[in-house]
């Protein structure tokens, strides 16, 4: 908008007063609206402070050894609450209780930093205090011994969701990368189990089959924790739109996966995370999409598991081929700025930063 008066010739001084009030209210008016209009950055920055921010998957090795000091670079990233692996089909349920262990004496012994969440009020509260909340998860029910009993004992030590199989077929049902087995007699009794003790039902890592089972036998909201779509990469991990819109039918929420070989080429760029966000959410809603980055700190290590362990990660389906990338916790923001730039709403952004997954939490959760 151009306002000029410029040489006005043969105009008398009413006229001419006239002329300029009006150029005046004008240019107070525009002024006033777009001189004061925060840019795109601090938008982002005021709704990624106001947002209760909510990572659904650490993906750092989950050994007793780990160096938890590395929790920090959530902290530091913003990050309200993370869920935090502490075993997986790869390792012995025994191995996995002992990483159990470790992890709750760390936390319980950094009470200023930490708050080992039991109810979705609690991760609130923690967001009050200037504390990160933290839950744990379990990637694959090899951890259960074959008995559904184990499910409320890991429930009282802190694991608040689940997943059948990691990659690989096992006693509950069928892994992504293993055929398409379906949930099995025992799997159909963890998920009893589980929405009776209010763990959520995870379906990332798992074939199509169990997957579809599982969210007809659950009644309770479902969860894929940390998977992308396969329509935007297609990669045997990721899942299909069927899934999306049966989890949104159940009212879950998928979580997006920052590991570069599910959402492109090894991508970890903002613009990419975010054509994922955006083709679920074109699909089921924003109400059903959030976050779990899966990032590992210890990436050499976790490429080291990966290359020793070729029947869980098929080199196939290109595991190995390239030192993995991450999307790290740092990255949040500009990925909040990247959404607005695509024009999702303050709300929406607010959902899928945590709001989505802390309404699941408080629905299923006891």
């Amino acid at each position: 908008m151009h306002l000029i008066i410029g040489d006005i010739i043969n105009f008398n001084l009413p006229l001419l007063s006239l002329a300029k009030d009006s150029a005046k209210t004008a240019a107070k008016q525009y002024f006033g609206k777009h001189m004061n209009k925060p840019s795109l950055k601090q938008r982002a920055a005021r709704l990624y402070a106001k947002a209760l921010v909510w990572d659904d998957h650490s993906g750092f090795d989950p050994t007793a050894k780990v160096d938890l000091k590395n929790l920090e670079r959530w902290r530091k990233a913003g990050v309200d609450y993370l869920s935090v692996n502490v075993g997986y089909d790869v390792v012995s349920w025994q191995t996995t209780m002992q990483t159990v262990a470790a992890f709750r004496a760390w936390l319980q012994q950094r009470p200023d930093k930490y708050l080992l969440a039991r109810t979705a009020a609690d991760v609130k509260r923690a967001k009050r205090q200037g504390k990160m909340a933290i839950t744990f998860d379990l990637e694959g029910m090899n951890a259960l011994n074959g008995d559904a009993n184990m499910v409320n004992v890991y429930y009282e030590l802190g694991v608040r969701q689940m997943l059948f199989a990691y990659n690989l077929n096992n006693l509950a049902g069928g892994g992504c990368h293993d055929g398409n087995a379906g949930l099995t007699r025992f799997g159909r009794a963890v998920v009893k189990e589980m929405n009776r003790v209010g763990m959520l039902v995870d379906c990332s890592h798992t074939s199509y089959r169990t997957t579809m089972d599982a969210m007809a036998a659950s009644d309770a909201p479902v969860i894929f924790s940390h998977s992308c779509a396969a329509a935007v990469h297609k990669h045997g991990r990721n899942i299909v739109d069927d899934q999306i819109k049966a989890c949104a039918r159940t009212g879950g929420v998928i979580g997006i996966n920052g590991v570069g070989f599910f959402l492109g080429e090894n991508d970890i760029s903002s613009a990419t995370f975010v054509d994922h966000v955006a083709h679920m959410s074109d699909l089921v809603g924003a109400e059903h999409v959030g976050i779990a980055l899966d990032y590992a700190f210890d990436a050499g290590d976790v490429d080291a598991l990966l290359d020793a362990n070729p029947n869980y990660w098929p080199p196939s389906e290109g595991y190995g081929s390239a030192p993995t990338a991450y999307v790290p916790p740092k990255q949040l923001l500009e990925i909040t700025e990247t959404m607005l730039r695509r024009g999702f709403r303050d709300r929406e952004v607010l959902g899928v930063l945590g709001g989505n997954f802390l309404r699941v939490a408080g629905e299923v959760w006891k």
